[in-house]
């Protein structure tokens, strides 16, 4: 079978868009005319946008195309939560995940097949990394949510918030993770606001800094440890940007956006960093600057030697973090029982042993697993 050569529209931010169809002898505000059709009316196929001409979108038929990835099975929590496994590759999957919630539906989306980070706690990092996902490819779950959700250009928005916290490190995918987000805030686009479009990062500083420069999305730091030698175990890339590093990005970040606060992720794990110290440390570390503290519980997985920390530790932990003059929310867990809560998403990569770990953990003094 012939490969397909033609141009996924989605692969194409508004000036990709521009650039194609003045390649094909049309006027830029085509573009615009095409971006409200794929994302504004969620539409696929070309004969259906009426506005443009026949001869144009014949032409469209044989240039472009809409691809998205495969479902390969969606699954329903019993708490309204949804769990596609989307199919990217011939034997290559990634998971997204839609959480309803009153007033809001948030989309968490996949940047990369798998994750090189080896966050100790994730169970996506414990499967190593495959490669980048394209433009297309992070468009498509967004574009594919909205059909499968029955998004209608007429009804509520169903998705109001995007997330990029599902497999993979954001940032390290910058190429394509950038046009997505700016798809994503295009007023022709899916027209989401600054602040309901989140990129999480480990804490790839020198992408952090480009971002703040670059585009206006919301930042979240998964930083799950108040200082450096614990933190160099369970968010190793720790090891190459320290956590002063990792903050003077993020308050850069806050004055070239003008952005209210960054969002700071902090994974619970019973016996690890969930000490009232832990906690103290945290607030002394935040204190006074722009922050807000998601605290997260454990979400477990097959494998893994951490457990979840007990109720009355995680609420003691945010009414010290509080205390400590930080805001401090913890985070509902939600989905666990299809395995689409928070550091659960896994796909279809290649498994990968994360033996190192107990290494790391049994080195440090009164920690454990």
């Amino acid at each position: 079978m012939e490969p397909d050569k033609r141009t996924n529209l989605l692969d194409l931010n508004r000036a990709g868009m521009e650039s194609f169809v003045v390649g094909m002898g049309e006027k830029p505000f085509r573009a615009r005319q095409l971006m409200k059709w794929i994302y504004r009316r969620a539409t696929g196929d070309f004969e259906a946008m009426t506005d443009l001409g026949k001869d144009f979108r014949r032409r469209l038929a044989d240039t472009a195309k809409i691809s998205v990835p495969d479902v390969l099975i969606s699954q329903n929590s019993s708490d309204g939560t949804r769990k596609w496994l989307l199919r990217v590759d011939s034997g290559q999957a990634i998971e997204m995940v839609f959480i309803p919630e009153p007033g809001r539906g948030t989309l968490c989306i996949s940047s990369q097949l798998g994750c090189a980070m080896d966050c100790t706690f994730c169970s996506t990092a414990q499967q190593g990394l495959n490669r980048n996902l394209s433009t297309a490819e992070i468009l498509g779950q967004v574009w594919l949510a909205n059909r499968e959700l029955g998004y209608s250009p007429d009804g509520n928005r169903v998705i109001t918030n995007v997330v990029f916290m599902g497999m993979g490190e954001p940032l390290a995918n910058y190429r394509n993770v950038v046009p997505a987000a700016e798809v994503m805030m295009d007023d022709f686009g899916l027209d989401l606001s600054r602040r309901r479009v989140t990129v999480s990062t480990s804490g790839l500083v020198p992408q952090m800094r480009r971002i703040a420069e670059e585009t206006n999305v919301a930042l979240a730091v998964s930083l799950h440890a108040p200082n450096d030698e614990l933190r160099n175990v369970l968010v190793p890339i720790n090891r190459r940007h320290p956590i002063k590093d990792l903050l003077d990005a993020c308050w850069h970040y806050v004055d070239r956006q003008n952005a209210r606060s960054v969002t700071f992720e902090y994974v619970l794990l019973d016996g690890v960093n969930d000490q009232s110290r832990h906690a103290r440390e945290l607030a002394t570390l935040l204190r006074g600057k722009p922050a807000k503290v998601n605290l997260i519980p454990f979400n477990p997985f097959p494998g893994t030697q951490y457990r979840r920390s007990a109720e009355v530790a995680i609420d003691r932990f945010r009414d010290l973090v509080i205390k400590g003059g930080v805001v401090a929310t913890v985070r509902r867990t939600r989905g666990d029982d299809i395995d689409a809560a928070c550091g659960q998403l896994v796909g279809r990569v290649a498994d990968r042993t994360a033996a190192r770990l107990g290494e790391r953990l049994s080195a440090m003094p009164g920690v454990h697993g």
